[in-house]
């Protein structure tokens, strides 16, 4: 039968080869006279030969090997060819670098067998593991080439008469599968300083052979901890850590897995999570191999002692059973126990000093630079499939989306291309042939989905709108000078070292515009982080749910390079009742506990400074009433008077605040028999100076 390049197969008959060593080469030899039948010349092919008993026979006559197929990783297991030769010990670095050119630039495959020769002896090896960098979640064979580079990683039964030393020694600096780490092919962006601190402090030490840290009378990093917001990456970087390492396959546990309602069972849940790590130390002292323990959620089972009272103390005997296994009287040197959370807060201390999880790298919302490296990531595969538009700029993206997470980015990318394919659907004909070839995700449907993925801890742009529903109007000087004050407190944050958190209170009337000032100048000072906490958004809480929910708001703010939280009505969150005068003490703690940019109003300034929460505010900022000026200001800009009546009405709204001159003006806009608002808003009436007077009277009454 001819193969693919025209050649007949052939069929060779089995002999003994010419020389003794040659049969340990892992290689197939033949005649000169035959080598004419299968070289094709400039082609750098190999043969694929099976044999029976008799014969060798291709296959399939040849193999190209792909781009990248050097192996990173080769697990062999090792025999004797003789059964019941006497014991005999391999060293563990020597036999690799003797295989490594022994069998340079050869394809292994998972489960092949090869003679070799060490030492006298003639050892089999099984391959049982064959990774090639890159692609260890690939469903293909596991096959590669050996090469200088190649980690190999030797096991043998004890039943085999085999004793490998020195296994660590040969790991060296290969603890890590691969040579260099390009973070963005392992589908982690934006993260490369926590991996840089990750590495220098859990890892360096791991590198080097266990003499050189024995000499130095240090111990390695036996756990780290990630915390950060939802959706920031921690659990995908624990993931990409446990394969990167050369060790066992990570055993990745859910804290609330391993709770158990048997009396006992939780606390051997974890237990059971370290027996194959005390088993391999137990057995291969300092050669065993590294075991990666990967804990999601481990606040869930490593609550503060003392902090869940339901009365089994189950909690707090998981607490002392994990203690004990990562840094006992009995404590292992080959477990790496990786924690993830978002809630730092609620573990227990004892878990996070030195000698435990140690390592704690804070897994933050990512900057601009590493929202491109995200973006990229999740819309290569549609670049390199040309479905990605050209008008399409994901550096302007990644500008757009202050404080989106690492997962609030790919639902953007899942959101732009539903836009794409809905575009290429008919509701009333599902079934309808797609032309592949015109899906295009452009640059609208990516703007489209930042309308419909909002961030968590994004600005509260709409909350910030409704403050100032009447928009913004010039109302004078002073209060010109304020907003500008204000900004300029907004600028220090931004690039002062020296004093980055400032905080404002804005106190006058009620209805002199200090919540719409303090939510004009949140939308523009462009912060990425913008919150408003008022008491409309709390009623019928409890007061400590109050607090929670504040400080909830304080600390979603530190997650992010620039914040502002505006405290509106700072009295009606501190329930402040003038009879009495009684309030929240308990409210009043929370707010003056925490240090930030913060813009607080309030009308009841004489009760503030009484129970010293002025004392917190770095300036304060009076808003006055409108004078007659301030008021014709407004007026004109309203455009809802004849002009020889603007005089006259802004001299009647004399000392009144900008709240009631608004709704002054939308009761006489009215007109007296009503339904003359349209008119008047458009510009085709005008409000008469006389309804206007009557209606001035109603607001004074009241």
């Amino acid at each position: 039968m001819a193969s693919r390049f025209g050649f007949q197969s052939t069929t060779m008959i089995v002999t003994n080869t010419p020389a003794a060593d040659l049969a340990l080469t892992n290689l197939a030899y033949c005649s000169p006279s035959d080598l004419h039948n299968f070289a094709v010349p400039g082609t750098k092919l190999f043969l694929a030969l099976v044999a029976d008993s008799s014969v060798l026979s291709f296959s399939y006559p040849w193999f190209i090997p792909p781009e990248d197929f050097n192996l990173a990783l080769l697990t062999l297991e090792l025999e004797f060819v003789k059964k019941g030769t006497k014991n005999e010990q391999i060293d563990a670095v020597i036999l690799a670098n003797q295989l490594r050119k022994r069998f340079a630039n050869q394809v292994m495959t998972s489960g092949q067998r090869v003679t070799f020769e060490y030492h006298g002896n003639n050892y089999i090896f099984t391959v049982t593991q064959a990774t090639v960098e890159g692609r260890e979640d690939s469903n293909d064979v596991e096959r590669g080439m050996i090469s200088s580079d190649t980690y190999i990683v030797f096991e043998a039964s004890n039943s085999s008469g085999i004793k490998i030393v020195n296994q660590r020694e040969a790991a060296s600096s290969n603890i890590f599968r691969h040579k260099e780490f390009n973070l963005q092919s392992l589908g982690i962006g934006g993260l490369g300083a926590e991996f840089a601190d990750i590495f220098r402090r859990a890892f360096a030490s791991r590198v080097f052979p266990p003499h050189v840290t024995s000499k130095l009378g240090i111990k390695h990093v036996k756990g780290m901890l990630l915390y950060g917001p939802p959706g920031t990456g921690k659990t995908l970087m624990a993931r990409q850590i446990g394969k990167m390492l050369n060790g066992r396959e990570p055993k990745i546990v859910n804290g609330p897995e391993v709770l158990s309602k048997f009396v006992g069972e939780t606390e051997k849940n974890v237990r059971d999570l370290f027996a194959d790590a005390e088993n391999d130390q137990r057995t291969n002292g300092d050669q065993s191999d590294l075991h990666v323990i990967i804990f999601d959620e481990i606040d869930a089972i490593c609550k503060s002692r003392g902090s869940t009272r339901d009365g089994t103390g189950v909690h707090d005997s998981i607490v002392n059973q994990l203690l004990t296994k990562i840094d006992g009287v009995e404590s292992l040197n080959n477990v790496l126990l990786i924690g993830m959370t978002n809630r730092k807060d609620l573990l227990d201390e004892a878990l996070l000093r030195p000698g435990r999880l140690e390592v704690q790298v804070e897994i933050s919302l990512p900057d601009e630079n590493g929202r491109l490296q995200i973006l990229q990531i999740h819309t290569n595969k549609m670049k390199e499939n040309s479905f990605l538009a050209p008008d399409v700029n994901l550096q302007e993206l990644a500008a757009r989306t202050k404080n989106y997470s690492g997962a609030e980015l790919e639902g953007v990318v899942k959101s732009a291309v539903s836009f794409a394919l809905n575009r290429q659907l008919s509701l009333d004909d599902l079934t309808k042939p797609v032309d592949e070839e015109s899906i295009k995700v452009t640059m609208d449907d990516f703007l489209h989905a930042l309308h419909e993925i909002v961030p968590a801890f994004g600005a509260s742009t709409d909350d910030l709108e409704r403050c100032r529903l009447n928009g913004m109007v010039d109302c004078g000087d002073r209060h010109k000078h304020i907003y500008q004050r204000a900004m300029l407190l907004v600028e220090q944050v931004k690039v002062s070292k020296g004093s980055p958190m400032v905080t404002c209170l804005l106190e006058g009337p009620s209805g002199s515009g200090k919540t719409a000032l303090a939510a004009t100048v949140g939308i523009d000072s462009d912060f990425p982080y913008v919150k408003i906490i008022s008491a409309e958004t709390m009623i019928g809480l409890h007061e400590s749910t109050k607090c929670a929910q504040i400080v909830k708001v304080f600390e979603d703010a530190y997650k992010s390079p620039l914040s502002i939280i505006i405290l509106d009505d700072i009295e009606r969150l501190l329930e402040y009742v003038a009879i009495g005068p009684r309030f929240s003490n308990i409210i009043s703690q929370t707010l003056m506990g925490k240090k930030l940019l913060v813009l607080g109003t309030t009308s009841e300034v004489s009760f503030l400074d009484s129970v010293g929460i002025c004392d917190a505010f770095s300036v304060t900022y009076h808003l006055p009433t409108l004078k007659a000026d301030d008021a014709k200001k407004v007026l004109e800009q309203l455009n809802v008077f004849a002009e020889d009546d603007v005089s006259d009405a802004a001299e009647a709204l004399n000392d009144m605040t900008i709240k009631k001159l608004y709704m002054l003006i939308e009761m006489a806009a009215q007109g007296e028999q009503g339904g003359a608002a349209e008119a008047i808003y458009s510009g085709k009436e005008k409000i008469k100076i006389a309804h206007f007077y009557d209606c001035l009277q109603d607001i004074v009454r009241f």
